[in-house]
């Protein structure tokens, strides 16, 4: 597939500091990536530079086959941009906004009415509409932004933290916005929600002072972790003995880790696999073999969180 978001080599030094070292990326239409990283791994620059809304010190980034050194305003025209902090004029209503972002973007008469009209459906800001901006609360001032990045439809969306300041009902509302935009855009998003990620992203990017350490699908990067394919079972405490040593006999099995926080009289068992391998199956075979019948049996795909941590210290250090 073409790529329709491509990062060529991005360096960006402040002074002696190397805030972005050497990124390169692609993003093709239909896929939504996400950008992780700790704080001040260098994800904001990036994405600014990739928007042609900072200068790289060094490499380049095209959009639809426009350089955004050599042809500034082709970019702006295919781009949807969300920064960091979504800056409007505070003192102008939601309305007022948006109308006037709709001239800027040179729309007139009544296809300027119905982008912003579409703009306000898709942020679902219909009972703020003339609320002055600042009286908003972060949440609200947050999809005034992202209304804007979406009033020219464009081809390309980077979203900064697009969900910061929702509350989880407004979340799942720009999660599913995102998601039915996807098949006809490219979209960069930058989060620190894992969840968000596995939700709506297609792939996702680590970056780790400023390099990227990691470029996969989030079942793959899932897949990296020692919890991917473990079985989780939930016993009688009379039983977890019985089933504790069946699991630990399986030559599948690593390890098995114990837990009581699972309810009065419960125990929860969890065999990690030896490789990552799949060991429901056994699993089931050696608890029926011992007479133990689970009350919960869930298999766990990996956990993001510890493969992030483990991407982004490991680098750190």
């Amino acid at each position: 597939m073409e790529a329709m978001i491509e990062a060529v080599g991005l360096v960006k030094r402040f002074g002696p500091i190397t805030a972005v070292d050497q990124v390169s990326l692609a993003v093709a239409r239909g896929e939504v990536l996400g950008f992780l990283g700790p704080n001040g791994a260098g994800k904001s620059t990036t994405m600014k530079m990739i928007a042609g809304y900072l200068l790289p010190s060094r490499g380049t980034a095209r959009l639809c086959g426009h350089d955004v050194l050599e042809e500034p305003l082709a970019v702006k025209r295919v781009l949807g941009y969300l920064p960091e902090g979504a800056p409007t004029y505070p003192d102008m209503t939601v309305s007022a906004f948006l109308d006037w972002i709709a001239a800027v973007r040179g729309f007139k008469g009544r296809e300027r009415r119905a982008r912003v009209e579409r703009a306000v459906r898709l942020a679902s800001l219909g009972d703020v509409l003339f609320y002055p901006i600042e009286a908003l609360s972060k949440g609200f001032k947050r999809r005034v932004g992202l209304a804007q990045a979406l009033l020219h439809d464009p081809e390309v969306l980077i979203l900064d933290e697009p969900t910061d300041g929702l509350d989880p009902n407004q979340k799942a509302e720009v999660r599913r916005l995102i998601t039915t935009m996807a098949p006809e855009k490219a979209i960069i998003i930058s989060t620190h929600i894992l969840e968000e990620v596995e939700a709506i992203c297609t792939r996702a990017v680590v970056i780790a002072r400023g390099r990227i350490v990691a470029d996969a699908t989030p079942a793959e990067l899932a897949a990296r972790n020692r919890w991917h394919n473990a079985t989780t079972v939930v016993v009688r405490e009379a039983e977890a003995e019985a089933a504790e040593a069946a699991l630990r006999a399986l030559p599948s099995v690593a390890t098995v880790e114990r837990s009581t926080r699972v309810g009065v009289g419960l125990v929860a068992l969890s065999a990690l696999p030896r490789e990552g391998r799949p060991i429901e199956g056994a699993v089931r075979d050696a608890l029926a073999a011992a007479a133990v019948a689970p009350r919960e049996l869930f298999v766990e795909r990996g956990r993001l969180d510890e493969v992030f941590r483990d991407l982004t210290m490991k680098r750190a250090a």
